[in-house]
């Protein structure tokens, strides 16, 4: 695959033949290495976010996340970028350079630690949340991790790398400034323009226009929420609303959120401490997240308020904040367990409110009003972001983004971090707000894009297959993910039979058994028949001299899809096993 080249608008353009640059000026031109960037993830869903950009062969990953499958992907919890391509040359990686702290831009991480040696750079918090995830797989002792901070610049191989204050719904965000012999790239990370973030730290706009003053070649840019028009509302806005609801409470209040979204946790720990409540903060990752975040000097609560469950139990509940994970309606998450009643410390009791402070992530809708409907039929109140603002996004609406892009004026415009009709919106919008429709790049998940004298375009397209996750963080390869489908899908049918391969017979006759194949009176009648279907089948290979238990087996199996596909029109999963006595 090889594109044809784009060229951009503006004084940073350089035309196709040089156009007024002069034979000294042109060559040196030729002299500069191509700048190719693979887009691993992000680009088509939003989640796996994961760039290498590459020059003179040497790599850097930007950002290294996951996302969670769709529910047909059954067992499977989380996937990660396929990242073969990098396996394939890990001799040229030189870093891997981190926006913030958010799963879906490091969770894959210590998947590629574990293969490869490089080192890791990102800010304070962003690094003890991956710290964590190391400490778990046993890699943190071999692991590389370089602290940087927001307007500082590494050199790094070939590339000069800044890192840019930004502003999200995580602490530590940086977008990442690459300058590389064909001009200067501009990676956004997830970005908004907070006016009063609850850290005190904005959006570094002065950064943004000194890049675009300087000439940016490329800018890759988040799309979150580019259909949202206007701006973003600021997180303390959210801050209000959720005093307000606290200030109205009469009983226990429980507040669901992700547990990396410490700006949240800051303002539910700073409502409860003005109304005088006590904070008990349960979850798994919710607990590690936060003890991270308080030490490392991100997340200020105050020792008195913070009580174990032991203490909570003992409190009136008008004097109880809890902090859960949850907002997604995981079965595993404390708010689901706690709906259940297989929480050790809580269950949810009449007059209690629940705050789902989070948006409802595409694919979750169903298990979060099945959430919500259960903690309604157990007395409690909700609220949730359909009908109150407890809830804002962490991305830039449609006005930040024209306005970041109007300060960057790239030469092209990249639009990533989001599903392909964000991407195709923030194209329109970047046409919209001055830029040539030659200017933008629609790119997906595989793509190869060479920046060059002669301009842009997409090279190659890579058939990129992520990495499937269970629940302990094993691979889970394609054929198990088909099989799960087909158990899920048509049910699951045994056989086990012995034979003597010497005297030429069966030992036993075919035992046969099955799971959401058939109901219970037609499923004793389907093997009954099916059984005398495989023992007329294999007392044939037995006389006819087969010997190979492999392929009596396989014949058997051949012989259970027919009989089924006939009788169901549904082909279950066959186990056949055939033992020599």
């Amino acid at each position: 695959m090889g594109g044809a080249w784009l060229f951009g608008g503006g004084d940073s353009s350089v035309p196709a033949g040089g156009g007024d640059l002069t034979v000294k000026e042109r060559e040196g031109e030729k002299l500069k290495a191509p700048l190719r960037v693979l887009v691993l993830g992000g680009a088509g869903e939003i989640g796996l976010n994961c760039l290498v950009f590459e020059q003179r062969g040497e790599l850097l990953l930007i950002d290294c996340g996951m996302d969670f499958p769709e529910d047909q992907l059954l067992g499977v919890e989380v996937m990660i970028p396929d990242l073969s391509w990098v396996m394939a040359r890990k001799e040229q990686l030189k870093a891997v350079l981190l926006t913030h702290g958010h799963e879906d831009h490091i969770g894959g991480l210590p998947f590629l630690l574990r293969e490869v040696d490089v080192p890791v750079y990102a800010t304070r918090l962003t690094l003890g949340l991956v710290q964590e995830k190391l400490r778990e797989r046993k890699l943190l002792k071999k692991s590389r991790l370089m602290e940087v901070s927001a307007g500082e610049r590494r050199k790094i191989g070939g590339f000069e790398v800044e890192f840019i204050q930004s502003s999200h719904s995580i602490a530590d965000v940086v977008a990442i400034a690459l300058r590389c012999e064909q001009g200067i790239v501009l990676h956004s990370g997830d970005f908004k323009l907070d006016p009063t973030p609850v850290d005190g730290r904005r959006m570094d706009l002065n950064a943004l226009a000194r890049l675009g003053e300087e000439g940016v070649l490329a800018f890759f840019s988040d799309s979150t929420n580019v259909e949202q028009a206007g701006y973003t509302p600021s997180e303390r806005e959210v801050g209000k609303a959720l005093y307000e609801i606290f200030e109205k409470s009469g009983g226990r209040i429980i507040v669901a959120l992700f547990a990396s979204h410490i700006h949240r946790i800051q303002q539910v720990i700073d409502a409860a401490h003005a109304l005088g409540r006590k904070v008990m903060i349960t979850g798994r990752s919710m607990e590690a997240n936060t003890h991270i975040a308080r030490e490392l000097g991100y997340l200020a609560i105050p020792s008195h308020i913070l009580v174990s469950p032991g203490q909570a139990r003992s409190l009136a509940g008008e004097k109880l904040v809890v902090i859960t994970t949850g907002s997604q309606g995981e079965p595993l998450s404390a708010l689901s367990r706690m709906v259940r009643g297989a929480h050790k410390q809580l269950k949810i009791v009449p007059g209690d409110t629940v705050i789902f402070s989070s948006k409802f992530i595409p694919g979750n809708e169903r298990a979060i009003q099945n959430l919500i409907n259960e903690l309604y039929r157990q007395g409690a109140e909700v609220f949730y972001e359909t009908v109150s603002e407890i809830h804002c996004s962490g991305h830039a609406s449609q006005e930040e983004l024209k306005f970041v892009m109007g300060l960057v004026k790239p030469r092209f415009f990249i639009p990533i971090h989001g599903e392909y009709r964000h991407l195709v919106k923030h194209k329109q919008l970047a046409v919209q707000n001055g830029l040539k429709d030659e200017q933008c790049l629609v790119v997906e998940d595989g793509m190869m894009i060479e920046f060059s004298g002669q301009g842009a375009r997409v090279t190659e397209k890579l058939e990129l297959e992520p990495e499937y996750l269970d629940g302990l963080r094993w691979e889970v390869p394609g054929e198990v993910l088909k099989e799960r489908q087909k158990l899920a899908g048509a049910g699951v049918v045994s056989a086990s039979v012995s034979v003597s391969k010497t005297a030429k017979r069966r030992l036993s006759p075919v035992r046969l058994d099955c799971a959401g194949v058939a109901g219970e009176h037609e499923q004793e009648r389907l093997l009954e028949e099916a059984g005398r279907c495989c023992e007329e089948k294999l007392d044939w290979l037995l006389k006819q001299g087969k010997d190979s238990l492999p392929e009596m087996e396989e014949e058997l199996r051949a012989e259970l899809r027919r009989y089924f596909k006939r009788r169901l029109a549904r082909k279950p999963l066959f186990l056949v096993a055939i033992h020599e006595s």
